[in-house]
């Protein structure tokens, strides 16, 4: 008989002692998982002229990823590939979705038996961007992994492990002036111990992708009225 799913994290809170830290959570590959936090600093270009626009580096400005933004493709698809061009998750976006749901597979597969994880918003009509987080194995999705609250332009992004207050990522602003006189977002986004950092960079991709849309499709909607 299949086991009910439990999340791998507390849910809720309350008044009884905080829980112990977690333990490592391997979601992408266990080489992405630190003892010790991991300060992702990515930049976004705004007018990109390649084949991708985002580069995400770590405190010591190695690089660690990149995204690529394939052409003709029938699909929202990013593919975040690391320093050497190991492709080591594909996201793709659902079109024609209520809650703009994507789904992350491991390397450039689209298979089912290689589904990661699935990301979409919370809610149809939200004032500020909430996702919710669903592993593979969460096939009811009744209870999210994690969540995701923030708006990527007001440098606010915080990600939780599942329905409790626990952060495990959470962003702050790193812009410069020649930053912005180039035409780039630069961000640092601080991920706890323990926590799979190439999990936490791919959630911020989709954060943004989201929130793109949403900006585009409000500014159809204000034209065509």
């Amino acid at each position: 008989m299949q086991q009910p799913y439990v999340s791998g994290y507390p849910q809720g809170t309350g008044t009884s002692a905080p829980p112990p830290p977690p333990k490592a959570r391997v979601i992408v590959d266990p080489k992405y998982c630190s003892s010790d936090p991991v300060d992702l600093m990515i930049v976004r270009k705004i007018m990109k002229i390649t084949d991708g626009n985002f580069v995400i580096k770590n405190g010591d400005g190695n690089m660690l990823f990149k995204v690529k933004d394939p052409f003709f493709s029938i699909h929202e698809r990013r593919i975040l590939v690391d320093g050497y061009g190991t492709k080591v998750l594909t996201l793709r976006g659902k079109i024609m979705t209520m809650h703009d749901r994507w789904q992350v597979f491991r390397g450039d597969s689209k298979e089912e038996s290689d589904l990661l994880y699935t990301v979409k918003r919370s809610n149809m009509i939200q004032l500020t961007t909430k996702l919710d987080v669903f592993l593979a194995d969460n096939i009811e999705e009744k209870r999210c992994d994690y969540r995701v609250e923030g708006v990527w332009l007001k440098s606010s992004c915080v990600v939780y492990a599942g329905d409790s207050d626990i952060i495990v990522a959470q962003m702050c602003e790193k812009g410069t002036i020649s930053g912005f006189l180039l035409g780039k977002d630069h961000f640092c986004v601080t991920v706890n111990p323990n926590v799979d950092y190439a999990f936490i960079a791919s959630l911020i991709v989709i954060l943004v992708e989201i929130q793109i849309s949403l900006r585009k499709l409000a500014t159809q909607v204000l034209f065509f009225n």
